[in-house]
């Protein structure tokens, strides 16, 4: 069975629609088993779910909550949630909220070194996303001519520390582990070891998060070496959380590497996840 729990469609940052993302699972990866993980909005859970039942493949609702801990950036990954929880959907709004509130200062900063981007060029590639973030403005950036690839926006302009850098809201890590569980989820640490983020999630944070109600920790990522993988594994098997491996697949909004099952989860993982 081949199992991929990280995937993203254009209602957030990817280039598939839900229903494409789905049919590429089963017809370009021949997937089993899907996630839906848009960050931080659960938009197109019923297009995908359609699509999945058409096509007989198993789809896992889920999501990507834009989370942080001790100044780190953390994404934390929900499944089989209640989306119309209270005090999940009201947090979810802040973080989207937060990144359309930077849009124009980051567009400001991007005008001060010459490059003409406007809310409208950013908008057109949003196009049916929850909110505007960087992925888009990098893709208004290409549209305009700017730049050849994304991945050149975020290098010196887009991530933090770069020329049009702007911080936003994030939910704090532990409160999004709170709200999911309250929402009848489960929690999942999305690429731990990756982006500073390891600078924080230590084993004893893990140990923390796992009485918080942490369920399982994401192992087999493209951002993690091996050395990162053993360990991580092995911080999993001392507090029994579930490992999970999966793509991170944007469809061509990221490279190859992050095809569609590029990483799996094991099928017995899966089933301690959602059972």
């Amino acid at each position: 069975m081949r199992i991929d729990l990280h995937t993203h469609s254009n209602r957030s940052d990817g280039t598939d629609t839900p229903a494409e993302l789905v049919r590429n699972a089963v017809e370009v990866a021949a997937l089993d088993v899907v996630a839906l993980t848009d960050h931080d909005a659960t938009t197109g859970w019923d297009e995908a779910q359609v699509e999945a039942d058409r096509l007989g493949i198993r789809l896992v609702r889920g999501i990507e909550i834009s989370t942080r801990y001790q100044g780190e950036s953390v994404h934390l990954l929900g499944y089989e949630f209640d989306p119309d929880h209270p005090g999940l959907v009201a947090e979810l709004q802040r973080v989207l909220s937060g990144r359309d509130d930077r849009l124009p200062e980051v567009l400001r900063k991007l005008a001060a070194h010459g490059i003409d981007i406007t809310v409208e060029d950013v908008a057109a590639q949003s196009g049916d996303a929850a909110a505007s973030g960087r992925p888009h403005i990098a893709d208004a950036m290409v549209a305009k001519g700017y730049i050849a690839h994304r991945d050149e926006a975020f290098d010196g302009w887009l991530n933090t520390g770069g020329r049009a850098y702007v911080d936003r809201y994030a939910a704090p890590l532990f409160t999004a582990v709170s709200l999911l569980k309250d929402a009848g989820g489960r929690a999942v640490v999305a690429h731990p070891w990756s982006r500073g983020s390891d600078r924080v999630l230590t084993p004893e944070a893990f140990e923390r998060l796992r009485a918080a109600g942490l369920d399982g920790v994401e192992v087999d990522h493209n951002d993690h070496d091996d050395r990162a993988r053993r360990e991580l594994r092995a911080i999993a098997a001392d507090l029994d959380l579930v490992v999970t491996g999966s793509s991170d697949y944007h469809g061509t909004g990221k490279s190859e590497r992050f095809r569609l099952g590029a990483h799996l989860t094991a099928p017995d993982q899966l089933a301690r996840l959602l059972s």
